[in-house]
Order: structure tokens, then sequence, then C-alpha cells
């Protein structure tokens, strides 16, 4: 059985390899179309390899996880991110992709200031070096553990290849490579889960041999709300919210957006990116619920391997292989492309002069795949290497640290260097305290991270006596309606909690 699945795993990479090595035939040797694609990327493309990038091996090991551990209750953090998203690519998105074809503009943290490489762009650009160093790590982690499971390789060996292929990638052609192959792995992604979602829901006994089993495992499984939250139910859905809002402070997936030429293709990839993650996420929904339901609690089990492991036990072999293909694949495809965005923040922001100097864009994205192969590596021998944690904390520290701020600019204010700074310190004050505290299993951290990046603001703002303040006050009126409809669903929601 491992040669077939060796040999299905080898033929999908080489497939991959082959469309992103197929780029170089159309790439142009500089910054520009390395960092950014020239700005001509097909919408449809653009939309998929933001799926992939934005899901990657979270989806298949982290997010599978997850659900394994919470049963029903994770749907909320399915559901409710999915309409944060959509405000990110409806509104959000809309400024990125038009600000950064005026400004000329090829990263996130160029976004938060007026001028490429202001103060303010360079704490930015820093910081969100750290997070997607982090990120990465969790997606070469990711790699290691799918090998691991399904061929039995060390996980060390599986971070070193990811490696591997990230350097390839990334220095034969830039983002449109990855974008390329992105593209590919969506469509293996979503025709592997298909497969391994039909025979697993059959081999559970569809919807009611699922709620069954799962009741019987453990009737916590089947209720739509955990226990034990100790700041409530509302405040832990709502962070599901701001946690897809989080996107819109994820480099990797920006720079997705600002490969594309006008608002126009914005709106036909955002069509296409909604339409192929929708079906997916419901598929890692099944999948993830009927792993619990095949695997139930054994002593040393570990719940980010549950999608590997029914994979081998349900799908003949060469579909293992696929499935293992797709899980690295994506893993790849994210890893690659926060290298490439830790590229853009380096050379646009921390070192301007580096902006149209093609070899060292080059040298820089070595240097990053290295660091974060290092992390990995680090994160597995001290037995860190927990997937969902790792990006939880990346995404959620980027999202908290950029989306306030960049909403805020987008609606016409414009902060000085002073109060941009401030608010992306006190955002990662939040998010790093909030973890320190142990708070985050209660409520994820996008919500103590942008509700301080929002409450800096509005202390700064009160303290220097800002005209800006006047101008955006409710009046009495507004402030008891909505008011009202807040605390009312609040308060609705907590007492169905407390008394369920």
């Amino acid at each position: 059985m491992d040669l077939v699945v060796l040999f299905s795993f080898l033929l999908f990479m080489l497939i991959f390899a082959g469309v992103g090595l197929s780029s170089v035939m159309v790439k142009e040797n500089n910054t520009d179309d390395y960092l950014v694609a020239s700005r001509g990327i097909h919408p449809a493309l653009a939309a998929l390899s933001a799926v992939s990038t934005w899901n990657s091996g979270y989806m298949f090991i982290g997010f599978i996880g997850f659900m394994w551990l919470m049963g029903y209750s994770a749907i909320w953090i399915a559901t409710v991110s999915t309409f944060g998203q959509l405000f990110a690519w409806i509104w959000i998105f809309k400024r990125i992709q038009s600000e950064g074809k005026e400004r000329n503009v090829r990263s996130l943290s160029s976004l938060v200031a007026k001028i490429k490489g202001a103060p303010e762009a360079k704490l930015a650009a820093f910081l969100s070096v750290v997070f997607l160093l982090i990120y990465a790590a969790a997606q070469l982690s990711s790699g290691g553990k799918a090998l691991f499971a399904m061929l039995g390789w060390n996980e060390s060996v599986g971070i070193i290849i990811g490696y591997i292929l990230v350097i390839l990638y990334c220095t034969a052609g830039g983002i449109r490579a990855s974008i390329w192959t992105d593209a590919a792995q969506s469509c293996v992604m979503i025709v592997g889960s298909s497969i391994l979602c039909y025979v697993a829901m059959s081999e559970v006994g569809w919807f009611s041999g699922l709620h069954e089993t799962l009741k019987n495992t453990d009737p916590d499984l089947v209720s739509l709300t955990p226990k034990g939250l100790r700041l409530g139910l509302s405040m832990w859905i709502f962070s599901f919210f701001l946690g897809g809002m989080a996107v819109a402070g994820q480099p990797q997936v920006v720079s997705r957006i600002m490969t594309l030429e006008s608002d126009k293709d914005r709106k036909q990839a955002c069509i296409w990116f909604f339409v192929w993650q929708t079906p997916f996420i419901i598929l890692m929904v099944l999948i993830g619920l009927s792993s619990r339901a095949i695997f139930p609690v054994e002593s040393g089990f570990d719940p980010e391997l549950a999608l590997p492991k029914l994979a081998m036990d349900i799908l003949d072999p060469f579909w293992v292989g696929v499935i293992l293909a797709s899980i690295f694949a994506a893993t790849m495809s994210t890893a690659d492309s926060q290298v490439l965005a830790c590229t853009a923040a380096i050379t646009d922001d921390l070192f301007p002069s580096w902006a149209q100097d093609h070899k060292k864009a080059k040298l820089t994205t070595i240097t990053m795949a290295m660091i974060a192969t290092a992390i990995s590596l680090f994160a597995y021998l001290t037995n860190n290497n927990s997937v969902f944690s790792l990006v939880v904390l990346a995404v959620y520290g980027l999202g908290s640290m950029f989306v306030p701020l960049l909403i805020l600019r987008f609606l016409g204010y414009q902060p000085t260097t002073a109060h941009s700074c401030i608010m992306m310190l006190a955002a990662l004050v939040g998010v790093v305290g909030w973890r320190i505290l142990g708070l985050n299993n209660d409520v994820f951290d996008t919500v103590p991270g942008m509700s301080a990046a929002i409450i800096a603001h509005f202390t700064m703002l009160i303290v220097n006596k800002d005209p800006w303040l006047e101008h955006i006050k409710p009046t009495k009126n507004q402030l008891v309606t909505w008011g009202s409809i807040v605390l009312s669903i609040i308060v609705s929601m907590e007492l169905y909690y407390y008394f369920r």
C-alpha cells in the first residue's frame, strides 16, 4: 500500500510543481512581476489561489482537529467567519485593490501609511514578518504531520521537503508560480475532499448514523454550544466574525488582491472565492465530524492527524496519495505565499532601496524560508507544533494589528505615525497578553486584539481633542437604538447558553 500511496503522492506533486514552474515561460525579470505578477492575474486564478492559501494545511490538519474535539459547536467558526470574510471582500478589499494600484504598493504594510517606508510602515512590516514566519512554520508543520501520518516519515523530513519546494516555487516564478500552483491545488483539494467525504459519510451511516454515533460517544459533541465558556457565548461567536474579517489583514491573501487589474476583477474574484470555498468548508465540517465518529477518544491520539488517518482507513491507496498530495501542496501554497509576503514587506518598507533589486528580493525570500523552517523544526523538537494554535495566533494577530487601522484609513481618517504605531502595538499586546492569560480557549484572540486597537484609537482622539471625533459622534437616539439591539442580542444568547 505504501508504494501505491507514494506513487500517487509523487505523481500529483510533480503535476503541481510542473504547473508552478511553467510560469517561468511568461514571467518578467523584475520585482513587480515577482511580487504582484504585474497586476495581470485572471480573477478566477486569484480567487482559487486565495482559497488555497487562506485555508491551506490549517483546514486539513488544524480545523479537522478542532472539529474532532468540539463536535457540532465548531460549526460556528465555519459559518460566522464566512460573513466576516464577505465583509472584507466587499468593502475592505475594494479599497485595498484600488489604493494598491493607484499608489503602486506591493505589501500590506505599505497601506497603513501614506508613504512607503514611513516609520509606521516599517513597524507594520516588521510585525507582519514575525507573524508570517510563525504562520509559514505552522504550514511546514502541517506538511510534516501529514507525511508522518500517511507514510510514516519523520515529521522533520516533511518540513525539510516543504522548505525545498517553497524555495523552488518562489525563486522560479515568484507570486505567479504560487498562484498558478494554488489554482491547480484548489481543484485537487475539492475533488479529493468530495471523495473522502462521500466514503466517510457512507461509513458512518450518513447524517442519522453520524448524529447517533457522536451522541453515544459524548452528548456534548451534538450540542451547538460548547460547555464551560467562562466569558459567555456571544463573545465566543463574535470572535469568529472578527476572525473572518482578519482575512483582510493577511499579507499572503492581500497580495492576491493586488494582482488584480480592476475593481471589476475583484468582484469576479469574490464570486469565484465563495462559490469555491463554501462547499469546501462544508466538506471539511462533515469530514471532521465523521473522523470523530470513526476515531473515538484514544490515549495519545493527535486530533490533528484525524483526516490523514481517516483517509488511510477508508480510501483506496491511490486516493490516499491524492489526499496526501492535497494536504502537502496546500501547506506549501500558503508557506510560499507567506515567504513572498515577507519579501514584499522587507523590500518595500524595511529596506526601500531594495524595492527594484530583483536579486536582493530573491535572496530575501530564501532567507525568510530558512527562518520559517528553523521555527518549524524548533516547534517540532519542543513539542509545540499544534497547527491550529499556531495558525490562530498568526491569523488573529495580523488581523488585529492591520484591520482596525485599515478601516479607519478607508473611512477617511488619517492617523499620525504615533497614532498608527500605538494602535498596532496595542493590538499586539492584546493578542499576546490574552494568550498568556490562557483566555484564548474561551474567546479567540481577535476580540482582545481588535478591541485594544480601537480603545487605543478613541483614547488618543479624546486626549488630543481630535475634531474627527465630533464628526462620527452618534446622536442620542442612535445610541439608544443600536445599544438596545446589541444588548438584546447579547442577553438572549447568554440566557440561552445559561439555561440550555
